[in-house]
């Protein structure tokens, strides 16, 4: 063989290597993310989109979240848009911080949902339903913390 076929080879078992290094748990994480996805664009209604700031409004009011822990309707109002863009079913890999935010509030899978410490009980795609019900008692959970609505 000449120089140039040995190098080839060495190349190709190069990115053979670099690929079997990464690591198994890596890939099943990135299969799960992936699974989970796919389950929330499938568990969304047909039609389900961006809810209105009245929409997200009426149903954080009818959710009990006006004043609680002391922060106004506006203040849950404004932390929607700001996480989600009232987006219900928003999910959002944050790689660097090492968590994924999901639904309206954009709460972390890390503590609050299945995937973490889930501190609020419930699914990770629970908190991508957009009648925000989960989401709502999930809010509800973080925000009676020592860091309230800090937390985001």
């Amino acid at each position: 063989m000449n120089k140039e076929s040995r190098w080839g080879d060495l190349v190709i078992t190069g990115r053979q290597l670099a690929f079997t290094a990464l690591s198994h748990q890596s890939v099943e994480k990135m299969q799960v993310y992936l699974i989970l996805l796919l389950i929330s664009y499938l568990l969304t209604p047909i039609g389900a989109s961006i809810l209105g700031r009245c929409v997200v409004a009426k149903r954080l009011r009818d959710g009990g979240l006006d004043y609680f822990e002391g922060y106004s309707l506006e203040n849950w109002v404004c932390l929607a848009y700001f996480e989600s863009k009232f987006n219900p079913s928003a999910v959002y890999e944050n790689t660097k911080g090492g968590y994924t935010g999901f639904g309206l509030f954009q709460i972390r899978n890390s503590d609050w949902c299945d995937h973490g410490k889930n501190l609020c009980s419930v699914s990770c795609t629970a908190l991508l339903n957009p009648n925000l019900k989960d989401t709502i008692e999930c809010a509800k959970k973080i925000v009676k913390g020592k860091e309230g609505m800090g937390a985001w």
